[in-house]
């Protein structure tokens, strides 16, 4: 659950953009609603600890916090005990030195035991994708609380899938891909935030699209915010443990379409001209590829495969649209195709015009 801290002067100064209505939920049920359906338990079989693999960023290992800081910037107030990072009750949250964007996360965690107190007050924190984006820790093994709430929950937003939690004390582990928000040059959004968890090795978020900052008792809309930002992990005055933690920066997400592929100029035809096209190209044998035109575009058909869209460079070199594969025709003396060559992956398959 989110608690109203202060936090680092960067974040803060993007929650100024904010609107000031709160984002509509999409869900059917209200927020922290008690009677939306909980998740069914599964038993986790997964071993811990998890090393981390050679390209990630050990962010604690046991050892010391020196990649991790308080709200204002000074040393994190957390202590290590008995190698592990354990959450300070007054101790606020602790944030990372750096900022991440697109990453793989993983770390372990254990609720204190004996457990103590009931739903959300039982094993409580959190871990803050850009500080903004929260995967829910809670203690709950035989723990009722509304689903939106429970552990491996997105906040107030997504149940888990499935209840793969241990009891008090044993270690679990989360690994999360995040895929941060886009934003658009004017600030609005042109992708949400997707996050994928397991838990304990078992899927509970499938790319779960968030909605917003995650929040208590209320929906925010997004506001534009910088492409990296730190993690936080969560003071809610329960006496949380962490250790193994690790990130691996993903590559950045090319946005959808070919438009930034595309190096090739395009040449303008009329549909009289892409007629010239149009028609039967066999290969001798096996199924012929068929050439037709809708409207001021034309598309090929290669055997029982859906027809691809052909953008044209020249008068005898098309590519997909959406593949790196090109057909070359060869032009008969009056300008038509007598035949073509279909050229992917270094192979060139040539079919001779059978028919308009």
């Amino acid at each position: 659950m989110q608690t109203r801290i202060p936090v680092l002067s960067l974040i803060v100064a993007t929650a100024w953009l904010a609107p000031s209505l709160a984002a509509q939920s999409p869900a059917r049920w209200k927020i922290h609603d008690m009677t939306r359906p909980v998740p069914r338990k599964v038993v986790s079989q997964m071993q811990l600890p998890v090393k981390p693999p050679s390209d990630a960023i050990v962010l604690f290992d046991g050892t010391d916090l020196s990649k991790w800081m308080a709200a204002d910037g000074g040393p994190a107030k957390w202590i290590i005990k008995d190698g592990n990072l354990a959450a300070v009750p007054g101790g606020g949250p602790v944030f990372t030195r750096d900022g991440f964007g697109d990453i793989q996360l993983h770390l372990e965690w254990a609720a204190p035991t004996p457990g103590r107190g009931k739903g959300q007050g039982r094993g409580n924190s959190g871990v803050f994708l850009m500080s903004k984006y929260e995967i829910q820790v809670l203690d709950s093994f035989e723990n009722v609380t509304y689903a939106d709430g429970q552990a491996g929950a997105l906040y107030g937003q997504y149940p888990p899938l499935v209840n793969a939690s241990r009891p008090a004390g044993e270690w679990q582990a989360y690994d999360i891909v995040f895929r941060r928000p886009r934003f658009q040059p004017d600030g609005s959004v042109a992708q949400p935030a997707r996050l994928t968890v397991f838990h304990n090795g078992v899927l509970i978020q499938d790319s779960s699209k968030a909605w917003g900052p995650t929040s208590w008792l209320q929906h925010l809309p997004y506001a534009s915010h910088p492409d990296r930002l730190p993690l936080q992990l969560q003071d809610h005055g329960n006496p949380v443990l962490y250790r193994n933690i690790w990130v691996r920066e993903l590559e950045e997400e090319p946005r959808p379409g070919p438009g930034r592929h595309q190096t090739k100029p395009l040449m303008t035809m009329t549909p009289m001209m892409l007629d010239r096209y149009v028609g039967t190209y066999s290969q001798g044998r096996g199924l012929p590829t068929v050439i037709k035109r809708d409207g001021a575009t034309l598309y090929a058909t290669f055997g029982l495969l859906p027809p691809l869209e052909l953008l044209p460079h020249s008068k005898t070199e098309f590519s997909l649209r959406w593949t790196a594969a090109t057909v070359e025709f060869e032009l008969a003396a009056d300008g038509r195709p007598k035949q073509l060559i279909f050229h992917i992956g270094g192979e060139a398959r040539p079919a001779v015009r059978s028919s308009d």
